[in-house]
């Protein structure tokens, strides 16, 4: 059974930060593109950053020098560290894991609540 589990999500002020976690279990962790997304109210659900197995990074360009995807394959685990929010970054962020070469093989969590206010 897959399970993504997010955690770290919350309430921040503009120009805090927040860092967020997914641990996976159930999949061969080391070899899938991980990736968190983003659905604000009202809008659909939009990539945010993903991380191959290599280590190669992409993000969309609207948190390119704010936000840094990780991956640490001995513990399962993907990290969305988020720097210098906006209350336009107000969310609820899904990890998303990706299987390289079987696309039915795609599983998300459950999502957490990401919102920046004062």
């Amino acid at each position: 059974q897959v399970q993504l589990v997010e955690s770290g999500g919350g309430l921040v002020q503009p120009g805090g930060s927040l860092r967020l976690s997914c641990a996976a279990s159930g999949i061969i962790f080391s070899i899938n593109v991980m990736g968190w997304y983003r659905q604000a109210p009202g809008k659909e659900r939009e990539l945010v950053a993903t991380i191959t197995s290599g280590g190669s990074t992409y993000y969309v360009d609207s948190v390119k020098g704010r936000f840094t995807i990780s991956r640490d394959n001995a513990k399962n685990t993907v990290y969305l560290q988020m720097n210098s929010l906006r209350p336009e970054d107000t969310a609820v962020y899904y990890c998303n894991a990706a299987h390289p070469y079987y696309p039915s093989r795609n599983y998300w969590g459950q999502g957490t609540q990401v919102t920046v206010s004062s």
